[in-house]
């Protein structure tokens, strides 16, 4: 394979998310437990930017600031310190709203999950809310949640200063437009195609005349991933570092 397409799909969606995070308005990014493909691509967007953002790994040794767990994060986005956040759902609908707690009818659920902790917290007070979920299927992105953990819009007498603005999953990457209460698709993967987004989406999303492809991970993203910025997530995701990226802790 040639050094642009030697990758695998993990280190894509890290380069995909990576350049999310590009922008000058974000400045501190944070992610939660469990995240080591949001985690690894916010430590690469601050090596490509050269030193920026503030990268906050909740659990992490050397990248985790908080010493008052979920509390002192709480605080922090409800002051306005924290730019982007990443939210994930066992679904996810049309109009952004996320199911953390189970499926089927509630309170009888089929299936229990976590739960929501502090996702509503988070969707209405961060900025830049990226939803990530790499299996894109109907399953997931459904017509309309089983139960809203927290939800993509609110009313206009609602004070909301955050909420959702890209979808990201292993077929695409959307936008989202609260005033229209709707995704709209931005890129498609390289190989995949707008039916096949379509095909695997349970609500409908609006397509623009021209779709680009979602960028491929550079050599020297590659490059970052499989070295210095690698080491950064072993401290925090040290299985992840070596199975995916060939990093040993």
């Amino acid at each position: 394979m040639s050094e642009t397409t030697d990758y695998c799909d993990e280190e894509f969606l890290i380069a995909a998310i990576s350049g999310l995070l590009s922008t000058d308005d974000v400045r501190h990014v944070a992610v939660g437990a469990a995240s080591p493909i949001p985690g690894a691509a916010a430590l690469l967007a601050r090596k490509m930017r050269g030193g920026m953002p503030r990268v906050s790994l909740i659990h992490g040794k050397a990248t985790n600031p908080f010493t008052d767990g979920g509390r002192e994060i709480f605080d922090a986005a409800g002051q306005g310190r924290i730019d982007v956040f990443f939210l994930g759902g066992v679904q996810i609908d049309g109009e952004a709203n996320i199911n953390l707690v189970g499926t089927g009818d509630y309170p009888k659920v089929d299936k229990r999950f976590p739960g929501s902790f502090g996702s509503a917290h988070m969707y209405f007070v961060v900025p830049k809310v990226i939803l990530f979920r790499p299996e894109h299927s109907r399953r997931v992105f459904v017509p309309k949640v089983d139960f809203i953990s927290a939800p993509g819009v609110s009313d206009p007498d609602v004070r909301r200063p955050g909420g959702p603005k890209y979808l990201v999953t292993e077929l695409c990457i959307m936008a989202f437009d609260a005033s229209r209460r709707r995704f709209r698709l931005e890129s498609v993967t390289p190989g995949r195609t707008i039916e096949e987004v379509q095909d695997n989406t349970g609500f409908e999303f609006d397509v623009p005349e021209n779709v680009a492809e979602t960028s491929l991970p550079t050599p020297e993203q590659l490059a970052l991933l499989r070295s210095t910025v690698g080491v950064e997530v072993a401290d925090t995701y040290p299985g992840f570092a070596k199975d995916v990226l060939g990093v040993a802790a």
